[in-house]
Formats: structure tokens, sequence, C-alpha cells
């Protein structure tokens, strides 16, 4: 069992950042692939960003690639995501998540199988 637990949403101006943070529970951290998602109201919950368990491989969404930035500690348990030129349609709960092995793409939602609370990131315009 895994349990995550993101923390660094807040609100910023458009053009600002913010890092968001993933600390992960458990000893087989650096087995998981992980994953950001974010979801709007009424929307479905979207992929953003992952990273596999040695850092080697990274993917984007169209969307935040060149302002997003996902990076992983295997040694403090902890994923980031450094979001920069940040815009209104950034918007959104941002939730953490943890493909255990065999892993799969890291672009799906249905892969992962275990996610985080989730943090709130406001971009007023």
């Amino acid at each position: 069992q895994v349990q995550l637990v993101g923390s660094g949403g807040g609100l910023v101006q458009a053009g600002g950042s913010l890092r968001l943070s993933c600390a992960a529970s458990g000893r087989t951290f650096h087995r998981y692939t992980m994953g950001w998602f974010r979801q709007t109201p009424g929307k479905e919950r979207e992929f953003v960003s992952a990273i596999r368990w040695n850092g080697g491989m990274t993917y984007y969404a169209e969307s935040v690639k060149g302002r997003f930035t996902i990076s992983r500690d295997n040694a403090k348990n902890t994923v980031y995501l450094q979001m920069n030129s940040l815009k209104p349609e950034d918007t959104a709960v941002y939730y953490c998540a943890a493909d255990a092995p065999p892993n799969g793409s890291g672009w799906y939602e249905h892969e992962y199988d275990y996610w985080g609370q989730g943090t709130q990131v406001t971009v007023s315009s």
C-alpha cells in the first residue's frame, strides 16, 4: 500500500510559477512510475505529466510542454511538478498518482494504482 500526499498548490497570477510536491510512503517508491493529472469541475481528469522510476523518461501533455517540468527524488520518496508561465487555463485540482510494477505507459488514468488527495491550483488573469 502506498499513500500519496500532495502539496504546494495555491493562488498565483498568470505568468507566475508554483512547484507541486507529492510525498509517498513505502519502500518501493523507486519502482513506481509517477504521474500528475488535473481536473476542473464538470470535466474529466486529464493527464499532465509522468516520470519513469529512474527519471530517465518523462512525458508531458501538449498543453504544458515547455512550461512544466516533472522530476523525482527517490531518496526522499518525492515527485515534483515545477509549473512556470502559468495560465488561467491551468487552474484545476492537481492529483499525483503512482503506477505500480508492471508499469504501464504512464499516460492513462486507469494505469495508476494509488492517488493523492489533490491540491488546488488557481491562476488569476
